[in-house]
């Protein structure tokens, strides 16, 4: 897939750029596999907002998913890449041999006419789907479980993916993204090869209203605010040596929030700094 960079006809068009869409095969989804999305602009059951700058944004319909790769040893046919506009990944809409459709998020290198299938037989090829104890050390994986059965949470953006490190006794090794190197119990599954659409990151937005149409709201600056409405905000001209903190006085950028200590033994090595 290849980014497609518009002319500068408008100062708002300069420097933005965008997908060409080239790897598609379907343009409408699949409707049995589509739900409603219905819109909260962010708001919860007391009509108060509970996460701020999200809302508006494009009418979206959900794509149901299949990330815990349930069929199994049912092969599976390849019949569509499509756009999903809930994610930044592609997906790719599978017909199983019993008649059944389902989505999965497209690997690199999978393409219409492909056979995929969750098994612990299968072959190491992408969009394959194996427990951890049979994928090779040094495979690269995506679309994780962190909990046998759950579905896959860890490594779904687009261009993610991890490597299975190593194997020991009832837990393996992954390093994710981030750099973490986390254990996970060896009777998770993991599907092969790295998620699609990596020139995702090198796209740009270009203009204020693109964010908009993304559900995205503006974010203002805490020092731009009054002092009744931020900590930082007021005083006379820019303020020097404050602490960033959100607008109800926590910590904030860089401050650590992770407070699930059950897990920390999890957790072999941490991600890398942002110094390094």
């Amino acid at each position: 897939m290849a980014t497609k960079i518009y002319k500068p006809t408008s100062p708002g068009r300069r420097n933005m750029s965008g997908y060409d869409f080239s790897d598609l095969t379907k343009k409408k989804p699949e409707k049995s596999l589509t739900e409603r999305l219905s819109k909260t602009a962010a708001r919860g059951n007391h009509g108060q907002i509970t996460i701020r700058h999200k809302g508006g944004g494009h009418k979206r319909r959900y794509r149901v998913i299949d990330f815990k790769r349930i069929k199994l040893d049912i092969p599976a046919k390849v019949a569509a890449i499509e756009y999903d506009p809930n994610r930044t990944c592609r997906i790719a809409l599978l017909h199983y041999a019993d008649g059944a459709k389902a989505y999965i998020i497209c690997p690199v290198g999978l393409k219409v006419g492909d056979t995929v299938v969750s098994s612990d037989n299968a072959d190491i090829k992408p969009g394959n789907c194996l427990s951890l104890n049979i994928i090779p050390t040094g495979t690269t994986i995506h679309n994780v479980e962190m909990r046998p059965g759950k579905g896959g949470q860890l490594v779904r953006g687009a261009g993610a993916s991890a490597v299975l490190a190593a194997k020991l006794g009832k837990y393996c090794q992954v390093r994710l993204p981030s750099g973490e190197v986390r254990q996970i119990l060896s009777v998770c599954k993991a599907s092969i090869g790295q998620v699609g659409n990596t020139e995702n990151e090198n796209i740009k937005i270009g203009k204020a209203g693109r964010k908009r149409w993304m559900g995205k709201r503006p974010s203002v600056r805490g020092m731009a605010m009054n002092p009744i409405d931020h900590p930082l905000g007021g005083g006379e001209g820019v303020g020097k040596g404050h602490h960033p903190v959100t607008p109800w006085g926590k910590p904030c950028k860089g401050h650590k929030t992770r407070k699930n200590k059950r897990t920390n033994n999890m957790i072999v090595k941490r991600r890398k700094s942002k110094k390094g």
